[in-house]
């Protein structure tokens, strides 16, 4: 390729800047590593866990990015050195050393203990972009009370205008795109769907422009969350972090506008700041409903929409199931008036379709594993795990444990028929820290899969199999295009 220009040196510099500093300082190790031979696997002894730590700090660090930045995704790393060194092994990611835990009985004994014996620790990147007094990274002290203040909006009772909002929504949506005639992308399309309908309920946002600005924000924000901490200009952290910085005056400016009577709205934020002259143990500091509203839209939008653009590849896949599917959701359909929107009684009786909801979300993992820091030295199963070290329960690999899940590959809906033991089906964590949002998520999944199937059949436009890079959760690079026809 001919580069004409210093002009163009610099702008080809800048938007690969993390691969070249990761090129950079992959050599350097490569040549410290060769020279004094870190790269090989000490010998275990009984209740020792191999693997390979690496240099200090730097580990397998790069080796881990490398995974993240293919089409494979970034549980290629956790796969090969599951093949290199057995189920249990360890590593150094980001100066930290990580165990995999890969048994529903180790993945109890920790959900068991957290706050205990566990706590939950993200890399430093991810810590940094949903903030210190984010649900996910604060201490078991301000854990229960910050769950306490959020969980009511996320309740079964409390979703049933939700339900409305997003079925309104859906019907409308998918429509317009079915009369349309053309392509369009699942994940693009869920990713905006869920955005829109968690500013609304959260904040009562529905301006197109401020929406787009928190859509951008947020984005960069997601892709920033697993990368090399470094406040360099031009890398994805400094991005995400200067997104960060824009999002909280974004919500900053919405508080100050309400505490002074300009705004108003029926919503979790206001809900929030109602509580202004509570004691302190009742209510949220302003740092505190930013770090959460940041980390509830964020985590309600990706995981979801993920879980969403998975569940029609796999009906897509599976025409039995897709069938089954159609047949419960059209009575359902015929049983109400035309135009009534979906319920909560509706949602109660889609049996089949919340076995298809939890088989997508064995198989697509969209949280590949829940990262604890061990607060103590102690022992799982027989191995070791020393205080500081972090103990990452591995969902993907008890999901597909076939003595769990009896043909694992394949996708069977039916197999929810049986009722799961504890931590052997885990997409939403267990114990004190499960996913506050689990029933906005499910119920997300069940609308959006009704309206789909009772109205509309649809051909995939791209069966690349390759996954999206830089993502820290699994989504297929195409997206998943599809195009719609009226039933």
């Amino acid at each position: 390729m001919f580069i004409s220009s210093k002009e163009d040196i610099i702008f080809l510099v800048q938007k690969h800047y993390d691969t070249f500093i990761l090129a950079v300082l992959s050599v350097g190790v490569t040549l410290l590593v060769s020279k004094y031979g870190w790269n090989k696997v000490p010998i275990s002894h009984r209740g020792q866990i191999h693997g390979r730590l690496g240099l200090p700090f730097i580990g397998e660090t790069f080796s881990f990015l490398s995974a993240t930045n293919s089409t494979k995704g970034c549980y290629e790393f956790v796969r090969l050195r599951r093949q290199w060194y057995g189920k249990w092994f360890k590593t150094r990611i980001f100066g930290k050393i990580h165990v995999f835990v890969p048994s529903a009985e180790g993945a109890k004994m920790i959900f068991s203990n957290d706050f205990t014996k566990f706590n939950k620790g993200y890399v430093k990147s991810m810590a940094d972009c949903v903030g210190k007094n984010s649900l996910l990274c604060v201490p078991q002290e301000n854990h229960r009370r910050i769950r306490r203040l959020l969980s009511d909006p996320f309740s079964m009772n409390s979703l049933s205008q939700f339900v409305q909002k997003i079925d309104k929504m859906l019907c409308q949506k998918l429509k317009k795109l079915e009369e349309g005639g053309k392509s369009f992308v699942v994940l693009r399309f869920a990713m905006k769907m869920t955005l829109d309908a968690m500013c609304s309920m959260l904040l009562s946002v529905t301006e197109d422009s401020l929406l787009q600005k928190i859509e951008k924000d947020c984005t960069t924000i997601s892709d920033a969350m697993l990368s090399i901490p470094l406040m360099i200009p031009g890398t994805r952290y400094y991005k995400g972090i200067e997104a960060r910085r824009r999002l909280m005056e974004t919500f900053k400016n919405m508080i100050d506008r309400r505490r002074c009577g300009k705004e108003s709205g029926e919503d979790f934020l206001q809900s929030m700041l109602d509580r202004d002259s509570y004691p302190p143990n009742e209510k949220l500091q302003d740092s505190e409903i930013m770090d959460n509203l940041l980390t509830l839209i964020i985590a309600g939008q990706t995981t979801t929409a993920a879980a969403i653009m998975w569940s029609v590849k796999f009906l897509d896949e599976n025409k039995d199931s897709q069938d089954r599917l159609r047949e419960e959701q059209l009575s359902i359909a015929k049983s109400k008036p035309d135009g009534a929107s979906v319920t909560l009684e509706d949602i109660k009786d889609m049996s089949y379709c919340l076995k298809v909801v939890k088989e997508t979300l064995r198989m697509a993992n969209v949280l590949l594993w829940f990262p604890r820091i061990s607060l103590s030295d102690c022992t799982i199963q027989g191995f070791e795990i020393k205080k500081g070290w972090h103990a990452n329960i591995d969902a993907t690999c008890i999901h597909y444990d076939p003595e769990l899940f009896a043909e694992p590959m394949q996708f069977n809906p039916d197999r929810f028929d049986e009722m799961q033991r504890p931590c052997n089906f885990i997409p939403f964590g267990s114990g004190p820290r499960t996913c506050l949002g689990i029933n906005m998520a499910k119920v997300t999944m069940l609308v959006f899969l009704h309206r789909l199937t009772s109205g509309y059949r649809w051909t995939v436009d791209d069966l690349d199999t390759s996954l999206e890079k830089k993502a820290h959760i699994p989504r297929l690079r195409s997206g998943c295009p599809i195009t719609l026809k009226a039933l």
